[in-house]
């Protein structure tokens, strides 16, 4: 097991932190099912997930569908999910002992989404209080992950640049990567650890108390 000297954790929203899929998966099947298309199974929106919302809402319409369609059912998806992102959403276990836990030692924390800004605010909000630093989702205007711009404006906010990226997809693989930071990876998020480890991931937790014995503090 590795140690790590940080400062800092920057921990990815859906997968990472809270279970965001059953709510993902009814907003999705709301907006497409508008079109009278069926309905996704939530394995099928977990393997979906990850890029942000148009990619989401692109992977479950037809590959003919045209830009038109996409952000129709992209702005039914949003004002659908706006209202119900905390009907089942929750915390997976054991993550808000490991967040009391970080912030009891002094680590700095941060939530980098690329689910859009607001509703990653008001999810970690609502579940988490002000237990983090600094949260952000996607903006206008600023490259979405796997590339680090997300990442430097949090570690900047943070006040530090030794830090670690906790994420559950390939995504956060290469968004960690990119953003010269140490990943590791859960295996109770929307990835398997085979699939991380295809992506790249080495290091893996299957318990969120395992990263505090990760951090050196």
């Amino acid at each position: 097991m590795p140690i790590y000297s940080a400062k800092a954790v920057v921990f990815d929203l859906d997968g990472t932190i809270a279970d965001t899929l059953d709510d993902l998966k009814n907003s999705v099947n709301y907006a497409i099912g508008l079109l009278g298309l069926a309905p996704c199974d939530r394995n099928t929106i977990c393997g979906r997930v990850g890029s942000g919302a148009a990619n989401l809402i692109r992977k479950s319409l037809p590959p003919e569908a045209d830009e038109e369609t996409v952000k129709k059912t992209l702005s039914e998806f949003y004002g659908h999910y706006m209202s119900h992102a905390l009907d089942g959403t929750k915390p997976f276990p054991g993550v808000l002992e490991l967040l009391n836990a970080l912030k009891e030692r002094g680590y700095r924390l941060a939530v980098v989404s690329n689910k859009p800004d607001a509703g990653t605010k008001a999810i970690v909000s609502a579940l988490f209080g002000d237990i983090f630093d600094y949260v952000s989702g996607e903006k206008s205007g600023i490259p979405r992950k796997p590339e680090p711009d997300m990442v430097r404006f949090a570690l900047d906010a943070l006040g530090t640049e030794e830090a670690v990226y906790v994420g559950d997809s390939e995504v956060d693989v290469k968004t960690a990567a990119n953003s010269g930071l140490p990943c590791v990876c859960v295996t109770w998020g929307f990835r398997s650890a085979e699939q991380l480890k295809e992506a790249g991931g080495e290091v893996f937790i299957s318990d969120p108390s395992e990263l505090l014995e990760m951090l050196g503090k």
